[in-house]
């Protein structure tokens, strides 16, 4: 398998690779998950671009001013650049230089910090108050639970560390309240359950399908 292939399997796991000759698509993900499944989460502002030619279809480096540093701290101490594909149909995000400040996930690969469409990727005006606080802690508790998507009812959690996730049957789309405001968080006996981001973890909460 090429270098290039290798990475593609990194950052968007089992996929099926014939996705490479359409349009990128991707599975929406509670912003917890993207976190705990993420080697680097940062805050941070793109100072300069340049268009490389690895891979074959150039690869577009952003340098960044890396601000606040939530995971990824054994992998990668600090940031600087930021590697995507160059392509939107590759899943290549495009960033502002100099314009805003951006919460961004990836994954390291032989040194380097890769991200894409598939990435959370999120202006840091955007996130709600409880998404900031997950960031800085919440998250950090639910990475061993589980966050089960919901499409259709009835659903129901059929393991103590999944929480249900019925964002998708909301009409107003994705993301949804819970994305913005709730966070999965695991308990001293061992469920997960959902709480909102300032609120502190409740044992008596019930993991309901809309908290």
């Amino acid at each position: 398998m090429s270098r290039w292939l290798s990475l593609v399997v990194l950052l968007l796991g089992s996929w099926d690779l014939g996705w490479l000759v359409d349009a990128c698509t991707c599975s929406p993900s509670h912003p917890q998950e993207a976190f705990c499944n993420s080697d680097i989460v940062i805050r941070a502002r793109v100072v300069g671009k340049k268009l490389m030619k690895d891979g074959p279809f150039g690869t577009m480096r952003y340098t960044v001013k890396q601000m606040k540093m939530y995971r990824g701290f054994s992998k990668m101490p600090h940031v600087q650049y930021i590697y995507t594909e160059a392509s939107e149909s590759l899943c290549g995000v495009k960033l502002e230089v100099n314009k805003y400040h951006y919460l961004i996930t990836g994954r390291v690969f032989e040194g380097k910090v890769y991200t894409g469409l598939c990435n959370l990727i999120e202006k840091w005006d955007h996130l709600t108050l409880p998404q900031r606080k997950g960031l800085n802690y919440r998250y950090h508790l639910g990475c061993s639970c589980k966050i089960k998507p919901c499409y259709y009812r009835p659903c129901f959690e059929s393991a103590k560390n999944e929480c249900i996730w019925v964002d998708a049957l909301s009409t107003f789309g994705y993301p949804g309240y819970q994305s913005k405001n709730y966070a999965c968080i695991k308990q001293k006996e061992g469920h997960c359950s959902w709480h909102r981001g300032w609120v502190p973890p409740d044992k008596t909460m019930i993991n309901a399908m809309d908290p």
